[in-house]
Order: C-alpha cells, then structure tokens, then sequence
C-alpha cells in the first residue's frame, strides 16, 4: 500500500531515510571491525591448534617413556593421587557489543608439592609427563576460548550481514520508492491546484464582465 501523500508524510520518510542510511553507515562500519577480530582470531586460534598437537605429541612421548623407566604400577601410583585439574573460570569480553566468552584455568602448572604424590617416590620421567599433561590441559583451555569466540563472532557477523543487507536492498529502497511517490503525487496535485484556480480566475472574470 502506498503512503498517504501528505508533505508531514514526506518529511517523515525522508527524516527515516536518514536514519536508516546512518544505521547503515554504522553497521558496516561494525561488521568491519567483527571481521577483522574474527580474522585475527582465527589466525591465533590455527596458532593454538598447532601448539596443542604438539604439546599432545610430547605429551605422549613422555608418558611412553615414563612406562619404560617407571612401569604401570609407579605411573597408576602416582596417578591415584594427582589432585582434581584446578577449576576453569570463565568470564566475558565485549567486542563491538559481541560477548565472547574468556576461558582461563585459575592456576597454571601444578607445583611439585602439590602434586598429591611424594615426588621421592617416583622418578622423574612420570614428574615430566605430569607436567606435560599439564601444559596440554593449558593448551585446551585456550583452545576452546578461542573457538567459542569464532563460534560467537561468525553468528554476530552473520547477524549484522543480514541487517546491513535488509537496509541496503529493501528499507532503503522502498523509502526511495515512497518518497518519489509522494513528492510526485504533491507536485500532482500542485499543478492540479494549479489549474482550478486558473480556471475559476478565468470564470471570476467573464463573470464580471
């Protein structure tokens, strides 16, 4: 349906033309700005995937090598007190009004005596692989926090891709459309107005006659 065409209807659509070519302006400016964090984050996280593979290889090689000196018992000793791995803590970081979430243990390492275990009875390779295994779990944790962050800027980016769309293909130009409209259907009217006047001038002045 076409706007009434009233000019406080003109001045409306155009005042909601500007509006909407300024929000945009300001999401593509946004969308921007996600893209490039995503692509910054996408860098780090290929990073943090190639630094856990090998983290998990030496892992491995370690703990292979902790059976050959130490054997199953020492290794399943040991194992049966190691301490819970320490707690996650996940907090939240804002980006262009994303919240991507922040992933980080509340320590790193676990000291030697901290462990659960007497570190005099048991060698040093199973010391190495506890700390390797370690540093994997570090590994993973940064690993998910940068694929949740990826996760969340891909659905905002997608987000603001299809608002910007939305704008730019259909608001926009269907408040083009109704402004031409109604400017065309006053200007109309105008010369119509125009034209009565003309005509009742004229018939004023045979009637005067």
């Amino acid at each position: 349906m076409q706007t009434n065409p009233t000019r406080i209807n003109l001045i409306n659509t155009r005042k909601s033309r500007v509006i909407a070519k300024k929000g945009h302006s300001i999401l593509k400016r946004k969308r921007e700005v996600l893209v490039i964090e995503f692509l910054k984050l996408l860098k780090d996280t290929t990073h943090d995937r190639a630094h856990m593979r090998q983290i998990l290889e030496e892992a491995y090689s370690t703990l292979t090598l902790s059976l050959i000196y130490a054997g199953d018992y020492e290794i399943s000793y040991a194992s049966s007190y190691v301490d819970e791995p320490a707690p996650i803590k996940i907090m939240v970081k804002d980006v262009m009004g994303v919240k991507v979430p922040s992933i980080e243990r509340n320590e790193g390492l676990i000291p030697l005596q901290s462990r659960g275990y007497s570190i005099l009875s048991t060698s040093s390779a199973i010391d190495d692989a506890n700390e390797d295994f370690v540093r994997l779990l570090d590994a993973v944790v940064d690993l998910a926090k940068r694929e949740q962050g990826l996760k969340r800027l891909v659905i905002e980016i997608e987000k603001v891709k299809r608002r910007v769309n939305a704008l730019e293909y259909v608001l926009i130009p269907r408040l083009n459309r109704q402004a031409r409209y109604i400017s065309m259907r006053l200007e109309e009217m105008d010369r119509d107005t125009f034209s009565a006047l003309k005509h009742v001038k004229k018939r004023l002045q045979i009637e005067s006659k």
